[in-house]
């Protein structure tokens, strides 16, 4: 499986769990450490642990090894890291203050909405 498929399981598992504004940056010759960074939020410390659970459970299905996952106790912020893909579950709050979509401003989104239709 390659990276862009890797990207499109996480973006359908989390959009099974009602994540929302799932946004994918494409961080190719920008990081040397991931193809895309995806970033998502849930509404509750549940749905976020939810989010992070789902993603890590498709994964894992798929024979994608799950590297580290961090922050589910607080599921605050869960970071998934799949290897060429790294997940950033927030908590609605902990999104708009880290702000991530900012910081990373010069990567390109990748559209990953046909992930959602499938």
């Amino acid at each position: 499986m390659n990276s862009y498929d890797v990207l499109m399981l996480v973006a359908k598992a989390a959009d099974d769990k009602r994540a929302e504004e799932i946004l994918a940056l494409n961080m190719k010759g920008l990081s040397s450490f991931a193809d895309y960074f995806v970033i998502c939020h849930g509404n509750s410390d549940k749905q976020v642990e939810a989010i992070a659970r789902e993603i890590k459970e498709q994964a894992q299905l798929h024979e994608i090894e799950v590297k580290r996952l961090e922050g589910l106790d607080a599921a605050q912020w869960v970071l998934i890291d799949l290897g060429e893909v790294i997940v950033h579950v927030f908590h609605r709050d902990e999104r708009s203050y880290y702000n991530l979509e900012k910081l990373w401003g010069d990567a390109p989104l990748e559209n990953v909405s046909e992930a959602f239709t499938s």
